[in-house]
């Protein structure tokens, strides 16, 4: 058996699982504008699970981060990871084309051989502005993950104002996301940023303009940002009125929110889980950091108002100048800003 037949194969078992779960969520109610499930309690030994917005799809309350998949000196040890979260519940795996110079995606796509694939909903990100350059990055995306199908494309990196025009002018790369969903290279669409807010909201509102509906959005949400540039305040509200399945990223910002001293990491992935987050991704580039965050979503209860409250105060005077969201204050974080031929050309 080639290595595409068996992708083929493992796609379509996902395919089918997929399906059982739309229909789970069909006779739960229309996906139609449907926001994602309230915060509920879970107590028990199982991965809980949330509707990733209108798509109909049911995710995992955690969802695995690709960035520190890649940073193992072992590439064993990466698999290891992976193939343990899957096997205790989450279902989501978040990757880009750009991290770890390809690697993070070379190593996932290991790992979901031997009848993984079909058990997740995959999801990757692509750099390319250019129609021509997203879908070369596509491919190679398509070709490291050994699948036929990814489940979620989304736009990496919207940090800049002048992104908008650029993802949806002629010969842009909302052209070749649609191309490859016609195709049947991918499902859903979305973007990513973790800069500012603004860049988020005019990112939806170009996409009214051009009657394009995003399926999903990824931003920081995090104790921090409800006090600083916040995109819980500002694109949240309006994201989850599109019914969009919601990504919190950055719960710990790299581990430095913990460096204020004010939360720990428990309580940063509590917070974030209490949103109505569709899922939140988290990195986790140890077995002892995985560990820590399925125990997280296992043991999460709704936050009553007075321990949100509590965090808010708490965090209030570390968040005011952005101290420790660097991923907003600085360009440490900012891969296409630091290589800005990613947005042109399909090369690491």
């Amino acid at each position: 058996m080639t290595t595409t037949d068996l992708s083929r194969r493992m796609f379509l078992g996902g395919t089918l699982a997929m399906a059982a779960c739309n229909e789970r969520g069909a006779a739960n109610g229309p996906p139609e504008g449907a926001i994602p499930r309230p915060p509920q309690s879970t107590t028990s030994t199982m991965m809980p699970m949330r509707r990733l917005g209108r798509t109909g799809v049911d995710v995992s309350l955690v969802g695995l981060g690709g960035a520190h998949i890649g940073r193992q000196k072992e590439e064993g040890e990466s698999l290891r990871i992976i193939r343990s979260a899957v096997d205790r519940g989450i279902n989501f795996l978040d990757n880009c084309w750009d991290y770890n110079e390809g690697q993070s995606e070379e190593r996932m796509g290991k790992a979901l051989l031997d009848g993984y694939r079909q058990k997740v909903f995959l999801m990757t990100k692509l750099d390319g502005r250019t129609k021509e350059a997203a879908a070369q990055q596509l491919e190679q995306s398509l070709q490291r993950l050994h699948t036929d199908v990814i489940d979620l494309v989304q736009i990496h990196e919207v940090i800049r104002m002048e992104d908008p025009a650029a993802c949806f002018r002629e010969g842009g790369c909302i052209e070749a996301l649609l191309a490859a969903r016609k195709a049947g290279k991918l499902r859903f669409i979305g973007f990513t940023g973790h800069k500012d807010p603004a860049m988020h909201l005019a990112m939806l509102e170009a996409a009214d303009q051009h009657g394009f509906r995003f399926d999903t959005v990824q931003m920081p949400l995090n104790v921090m940002d409800a006090h600083f540039k916040s995109f819980e305040k500002q694109v949240l509200p309006v994201a989850v009125g599109k019914g969009m399945g919601i990504l919190g990223m950055k719960s710990l910002g790299e581990g430095i929110i913990l460096e204020s001293k004010t939360v720990t990491a428990v309580e940063c992935l509590h917070y974030a889980m209490n949103l109505p987050t569709s899922v939140v991704i988290t990195g986790c580039d140890s077995m002892t950091v995985l560990d820590q965050a399925i125990d997280a979503a296992l043991r999460f209860q709704p936050l009553p108002p007075e321990a949100v409250a509590a965090l808010l105060d708490r965090t209030r005077e570390a968040a005011r100048e952005g101290e420790y969201e660097k991923f907003k204050t600085t360009q440490r974080f900012d891969g296409t800003s630091q290589h800005p031929h990613w947005l042109t050309r399909a090369e690491l």
